[in-house]
């Protein structure tokens, strides 16, 4: 992996490497969790998928080079050829099978979701987590892997940007795949969803158009991974259903920080299913326990060109440092009377059901805990459909939804060219399949047996049939009755007014933000005609002032006065904002710097990087050059980075110590310098002690109060000190980086 961002640290930064450690001491420990037992040794099933994949791992260790029918082979460096200089002899099985295996390894890549990354781990009911009782689901729904707190279920989770190809940056502005595969006992659940809870469009029928419009030009194959460009824009500016998208878009959710830190949600609304049938309406939430945090456009870009695959290598890091990454299952539940009820159709997926509507109510935890063995075999190869389902839950008549429950089986066919890709390893339940589908390309299970069909008595009628109060699964009895039409529903027409709730949702910061999005991604476009159609058409009737601020930035006449459709709506939900929400004072998988050079003081070093990592903090020391470095006192501290190998944009807060020759040196690096300086400018947390607060003078931060005595000051996250109390200081510091960015910093360009 690149050097400036694959962390190996011999175990210094793990949670159980600590004196105080990190995990929860209710949580299964990591040994637990990947034996496949509870915390209090009851048996538990998320060892049953890995043992499964465990029959078709294979390493070459101390074995001898084969061809893939089993011969042992002596040379794989020289083809059969008549003399030493003479023609390629084609009877060299070898080289043709070698060859042969090359040219065709690859299978086409995802026309959506191309560019991902995915870990196994497990997901677990909650007891109450208030009454540490049975939080019983049973009510709402018969899928038995939802109710049981003693049950782990093993799964497989792939995070992934949309637009991109397989070779594009992560850190571009995009909506994020969210899928989960759950390997339940009654057969796989997939869970196919995103980190924005709605879409762009109403109905599949206009899916193709929209990913046309998205994707690079077709005449000159350009931009790449970017929505920045006039087709897209033009699409958007006549589509008024995907203005509240676009809001999600513009916003910090499109640049999320780590996949550890970010939402996930089903999208679309479902049905569970209880013993009795009864149905009741279902909107899925995932939320992280490190909370919801996003980068800044100017880092991301940055991140780009430093390390393209910085959210991919950053969830391996930190699974293969010791940490869980982990997220809350919940649900919001409402009925068909309820739903009645609302000023928007739950079956539209580009509207939200709002949280102060309908409050978020969680079931189960989902944690991630290992990393693939093979990427093409599991990440690659997994395959995703939301047509995958246990009873217990069913389908709503989103016509979205309706509409992927034949895409992605299509879609799967195309990229394995066969039916049978749920017989891949990574793909197979660990529940038991039996049917009549007994052919096809790649067909990897024998079946025994005269008869493939239905009814016979040839075979017993085996497979049989399963009643449903056996476990067959059965669809929820809805009374349909309609006449056929191409209409969309009269309640599918209010495009605007949750856009305006997300707007007002926002804090003054997240505002800015959205803004200068839309400034880049407009300013982009060539087209007059199409920017003033997203100013005047869209967002003149979300928020005047909002429209006005965007006309000013993209060379567009602001309008005078509110679009005819603007709402008056002035409601709000702080479950809408990343700050709003941000409730989590952890800092845990956090990555720290400390800038060094000969001379540090070896006190201030240790005594903050200790306090960092008793917190659950990744902590790197950072210099001009790799090696060794000496404190005051002569001890040595080894760098792990280099200037040339890292910058400030891969990190989330740096720290400066004291001791003077230390200092003069970081004082004669531009480098030096422009770490600090761009970490501010990305409202990052900085600290510096001693002598070390002169390299944050001699940067010129502006507004910021540096401590001149023996005091320890806190200024928009930039904390500062010259006293004695190094503990005091450290867990100063520990507050700013859980604040994660520090927005109320002056936006006053900063050299960087």
């Amino acid at each position: 992996m690149p050097e400036d961002t694959h962390d190996a640290d011999d175990g210094e930064n793990r949670p159980d490497a600590t004196d105080g450690g990190t995990a929860d001491d209710s949580q299964p420990s990591s040994e637990s969790s990947r034996t496949g037992t509870s915390g209090d040794g009851d048996d538990v099933d998320e060892n049953s998928k890995r043992e499964q994949l465990d029959t078709v791992r294979e390493s070459s260790e101390e074995e001898a080079l084969t061809t893939d029918h089993g011969v042992k082979i002596d040379d794989t460096d020289n083809s059969l050829t008549a003399g030493e200089r003479g023609p390629t002899i084609m009877e060299d099985f070898h080289f043709r099978e070698k060859m042969t295996q090359f040219d065709h390894e690859s299978i086409p890549e995802r026309v959506v979701h191309a560019r991902g990354t995915g870990a196994h781990g497990y997901f677990q009911p909650y007891e109450d987590p208030d009454l540490g009782e049975y939080d019983d689901v049973s009510e709402l729904t018969k899928a038995s892997f939802l109710q049981d707190p003693g049950r782990k279920t093993p799964v497989f989770t792939r995070f992934s940007t949309v637009v991109g190809s397989r070779g594009s940056a992560d850190t571009v502005r995009d909506v994020r795949g969210f899928a989960t595969k759950f390997y339940t006992e009654e057969g796989n659940w997939d869970l196919v969803g995103n980190n924005i809870p709605v879409f762009f469009i109403q109905d599949a029928m206009e899916f193709p158009d929209l990913v046309h419009a998205i994707k690079p030009e077709p005449d000159d194959g350009t931009p790449q991974a970017s929505a920045a460009h006039d087709t897209f824009w033009d699409f958007a500016s006549l589509k008024p259903e995907i203005t509240h998208m676009i809001m999600w878009v513009l916003s910090g959710r499109a640049l999320p920080r780590a996949y550890r830190m970010m939402q996930g949600f089903g999208v679309h609304t479902f049905r569970l299913v209880n013993d009795d049938g009864d149905a009741t309406f279902v909107k899925f939430h995932w939320t992280p326990k490190l909370d919801t945090s996003q980068l800044v456009w100017d880092e991301t870009q940055k991140i780009a060109g430093k390390n393209p695959d910085f959210n991919r290598m950053d969830l391996y890091d930190v699974i293969e440092e010791g940490y869980e990454p982990e997220w809350e299952l919940g649900v919001q539940l409402f009925d068909e009377e309820d739903a009645a009820e609302f000023d928007f159709d739950v079956l539209d997926p580009t509207k939200i059901v709002p949280e102060t509507e309908v409050p978020v109510r969680p079931i189960g935890r989902m944690v991630l805990n290992e990393t693939p063995d093979n990427f093409f075999a599991e990440v690659e190869q997994v395959a995703f459909h939301p047509g995958n389902v246990v009873p217990g839950i069913d389908f709503s008549n989103d016509p979205l939804l309706q509409g992927r429950l034949f895409s992605y089986q299509d879609t799967q066919l195309n990229r394995f060219g066969s039916a049978n890709w749920d017989e891949i390893p990574i793909n197979r339940p660990i529940a038991e399949r039996h049917n009549n589908q007994r052919a096809g390309f790649m067909r990897q299970e024998i079946n025994q047996g005269k008869a493939s069909y239905k009814p016979n008595s040839i075979g017993d009628d085996d497979p049989r049939e399963v009643p449903e109060e056996e476990g067959g699964y059965e669809h929820y009895a809805e009374k349909i009755s309609g006449e056929k039409i191409r209409n969309r529903s009269e309640s599918f027409q209010n495009h605007f007014e949750q856009a305006r709730l997300f707007w007002n949702s926002m804090t003054d910061a997240e505002e800015q933000n959205i803004v200068d999005a839309a400034h880049f991604e407009l300013g982009k476009v060539d087209r007059m005609e199409i920017r003033e159609r997203m100013v005047y058409d869209l967002f003149n009737n979300v928020d005047h002032e909002f429209a006005k601020r965007v006309a000013e930035g993209i060379g567009v006449e602001p309008p005078e006065v509110p679009g005819d459709e603007m709402s008056t709506h002035d409601a709000e939900d702080p479950a809408l904002s990343i700050e709003g929400r941000r409730d989590a004072d952890t800092i845990e998988t956090r990555k720290i710097a400390i800038l060094v050079d000969d001379g540090f003081d070896g006190d201030h070093l240790e005594t903050v990087r200790s306090t960092l990592q008793d917190e659950g903090a990744r902590v790197k020391v950072v210099s001009k050059a790799l090696g060794d470095k000496e404190s005051e006192a002569g001890d040595a501290v080894e760098a792990d980075k280099s200037h040339v190998t890292t910058e400030s944009v891969l990190f989330d807060a740096v720290f400066v110590p004291g001791g003077e020759d230390h200092v003069d040196a970081l004082l004669d690096q531009g480098d030096a310098k422009h770490f600090v300086a761009e970490a501010f400018k990305h409202k990052k947390p900085i600290a510096a002690i001693g002598e070390g607060t002169e390299l944050l003078e001699a940067v010129e931060l502006p507004d910021v109060e540096i401590a001149a005595n023996g005091e320890t000051i806190s200024s928009d996250g930039v904390v500062t000190s010259h006293g004695d109390d190094l503990e005091a200081f450290a867990e100063r510091f520990v507050d700013a980086i859980a604040e994660h960015r520090h927005w109320g910093r002056n936006p006053k360009d900063v050299p960087a």
